[in-house]
């Protein structure tokens, strides 16, 4: 187990009032879902503007939601791994604990975390494109029927942010106050290129936020973050909920020097 923290980051880890794990596909990638733009990534074998954008659901629906479908199927057959796990002890022990995510998979939900804003959509999620009424994935993906709305007949589409749509407003904007809120920024296997997402680290530093990147490989964020711990983001994040539960069980010296 990791214990060779610096005595800054010690410091947060019994001290902050209110932290933000901010998450990319690093993270879930440690359970086996795919990536989109590493080596083997999802946008290496696919152009993006196939599946993922307005124009190809509008001309091929029943194709894009074969995709989604198939993404699901494989989404639902993982499970939230040991940093998923860890985020959630944090939680547990921090006053004000946010987590921001970058990913589709559901997996922070799944494995108990409980405030989170889903910067690019849920997998999980569907609504009707004409009234916004919200759906579970619980529809049949057919070339023949496609899913429709109950309410206002409306097509049916997945709860995904495509490529060339806006963020949700009320999303980003939680984002950007906890950011600007956080003592602690954890910013986890994100790639740092994706915008505005990948501003967040930059907001919080700027607002004195102690910022820590833990990536396998160094990002842009790297130079301007406080510390950056290298390796997967698993054990790196259960060491951290270790000795954040350890130290937040513990007094501190200056309450044992106070009964003293």
């Amino acid at each position: 187990m990791r214990t060779d923290f610096s005595p800054a980051l010690a410091r947060q880890l019994r001290e902050a009032h209110a932290v933000v794990a901010f998450s990319g596909a690093g993270i879930s990638v440690e359970s086996g879902v795919p990536t989109f733009r590493g080596a083997d990534g999802i946008w290496t074998k696919i152009k993006p503007e196939e599946l993922a954008s307005m124009n190809a659901f509008m001309k091929n629906p029943a194709l894009v939601w074969e995709w989604y479908a198939h993404r699901r199927t494989i989404i639902e057959s993982i499970e939230p791994n040991e940093g998923h796990r860890a985020l959630v002890r944090m939680e547990r022990v921090v006053p004000h604990f946010t987590i921001v995510t970058q990913n589709i998979d559901n997996l922070h939900r799944r494995a108990g975390s409980k405030v989170i804003h889903e910067l690019h959509g849920n997998i999980e999620r569907n609504y009707c494109m004409k009234c916004g009424r919200t759906y579970r994935s619980d529809f049949t993906v057919n070339k023949e029927k496609m899913p429709v709305c109950t309410e206002c007949g409306g097509l049916v589409r997945p709860d995904i942010v495509w490529f060339g749509e806006m963020l949700p407003e009320e999303e980003w904007e939680a984002s950007v106050r906890a950011s600007e809120e956080a003592d602690l920024f954890f910013s986890i296997g994100t790639s740092a290129v994706v915008y505005p997402a990948a501003s967040l680290p930059w907001i919080a530093k700027r607002a004195g936020a102690y910022v820590v990147e833990i990536n396998p490989e160094a990002t842009s964020l790297t130079k301007d973050a406080d510390e950056f711990l290298q390796g997967s983001s698993g054990p790196i994040l259960a060491a951290l909920a270790d000795e954040m539960e350890r130290c937040r069980r513990e007094p501190s010296t200056d309450d044992r020097q106070r009964r003293g």
